[in-house]
């Protein structure tokens, strides 16, 4: 069993996610599925001659016979300890549990995710073509949960094909779109929980969860190598009341993304260990705005970027009551990174980004990297308040700023650039201690 730090079983100072969030409960089974598969190749994946053995039929009938508050549980049974799987759809108010020493493994066959024929498994002009391996869709109180793992296969050949779902995202990297499944597709989904559950290699996005109001995912690990792309860790958005706690994100994109093409408010991303990855992220979706959002004991060790809001005038909008506090991040290309011009979008659109009310309080950066402090123009200037903010390397330290109004109650930053006031007492901040912050990523199974 994984062994977390002793945490309060409420997860509610300085948070803002309205519910009280408490350590969720695995229900009691309504049905055991035991494994007929065995792993191949140190866990890593199955015997090719077993690619069209799949459990999706038992897996679907037990869920949909469960009734609420109880669970469905994938296990082990001797040598035998693999599902797979194609497409799953939850049901209201039931937990998938994947058991200890149990892997649920994504079939590589791409007409089984197809939304339309031939739609997934493709590079096309339209994105969207693959369903998810686990999905829902309106419905409450339904839960992935488990000390075993989902794996996406992400690197794997796809079936009657001679590319993997990753080589697919990068022949996208040039034009057009990967039609690539995700592990988890939550849409309408209230009150959603991920527990203890490890997802890894996912072929696109691990976890994305919309529309909904309640999300809670803690103690659950990610891992995808930092070199599959589009491999989001958790992407909540358009949504209400999240909490992220907890968790080890080490992945090929944004560790956590909120995603604000539609109204994002009241959450809480607390103690939880990032890696590889692209940061703790807001966008770059902020067309419905984004507010009440508290990012507090969070490490980010080895990313390409930290502290991350990104939009653009096509799809931007305002992003304020943001703080984030008692954060350490080592070994990280673009520590803070508020960026307004994302993928160099130009001035031409109509939805203009602001960030203000960003609000940086005891955070240490300690190795140099690229901090950039960008408003859009005179009347969307970039509002954020230094507080406690130390960096340990000044002299490898590159800081870009324009359209910025900067308040310094404490920070030994030096910020000079276009359009930029600062106020406040500007004194020299103390180091955040970081004791004990970067930890290593728990061990996959």
């Amino acid at each position: 069993m994984r062994l977390f730090p002793l945490v309060l079983a409420v997860v509610a100072l300085r948070a803002q996610d309205s519910r009280a969030v408490r350590e969720p409960v695995i229900p009691p089974a309504c049905a055991t599925l035991t494994a007929a598969l065995a792993a191949a190749d140190n866990s890593r994946t199955i015997a090719e001659a077993d690619e069209s053995k799949l459990d999706t039929t038992r897996i679907q009938q037990a869920l949909d016979t469960c009734p609420a508050s109880r669970a469905v549980v994938l296990k082990s049974s001797g040598a035998h300890h693999a599902f797979l799987s194609g497409p799953l759809d939850l049901r209201a108010g039931v937990a998938l549990v994947v058991d200890a020493g149990t892997i649920l493994f994504a079939s590589r066959d791409a007409r089984l995710y197809e939304v339309r024929p031939g739609s997934c498994g493709i590079v096309s002009d339209s994105g969207r073509g693959c369903r998810a391996l686990i999905n829902g869709n309106e419905i409450s109180g339904a839960a992935i949960m488990g000390e075993g793992a989902i794996d996406g296969r992400g690197w794997a050949k796809v079936l009657g094909k001679t590319v993997s779902w990753w080589e697919l995202a990068e022949e996208a990297r040039i034009g057009g779109n990967q039609n690539c499944p995700r592990i988890a597709v939550l849409d309408r989904c209230n009150n959603f929980t991920l527990y203890r559950i490890t997802l890894k290699n996912s072929p696109n996005f691990h976890v994305s969860y919309r529309n909904g109001d309640g999300f809670t995912a803690w103690g659950v690990i990610i891992k995808t190598p930092r070199t599959a792309r589009n491999t989001d860790g958790i992407d909540p958005g358009p949504a209400n009341n999240v909490t992220i706690t907890h968790c080890f994100i080490d992945t090929g994109d944004d560790n956590v993304a909120i995603k604000a093409g539609g109204k994002c408010s009241h959450m809480t991303i607390a103690h939880n260990h990032f890696y590889n990855g692209h940061g703790m992220s807001i966008g770059s979706e902020t067309s419905g705005g984004a507010d009440t959002i508290r990012v507090t004991d969070l490490s980010i060790d080895g990313a390409d970027n930290g502290i991350r809001i990104k939009s653009n005038s096509g799809k931007g909008g305002k992003v304020t009551d943001v703080v984030y506090e008692d954060v350490c991040i080592r070994n990280t290309r673009n520590p803070i990174y508020m960026d307004c011009d994302y993928a160099h979008f130009g001035k031409q659109g109509d939805r203009l980004p602001w960030f203000t009310g960003i609000t940086l309080k005891n955070v240490r950066i300690l190795n140099g990297g690229r901090i950039t402090l960008q408003g859009f123009d005179e009347k969307h200037v970039l509002g954020m308040t230094f507080d406690g903010v130390w960096l340990d390397s000044l002299t490898d330290t590159k800081v870009i700023a324009e359209h910025a109004a900067l308040s310094f109650l404490s920070t030994n930053l030096k910020v000079t650039g276009q359009n930029v006031s600062i106020s406040g007492p500007q004194s020299k901040a103390s180091p955040n201690a970081c004791s004990g912050k970067f930890v290593p990523m728990p061990p996959l199974q």
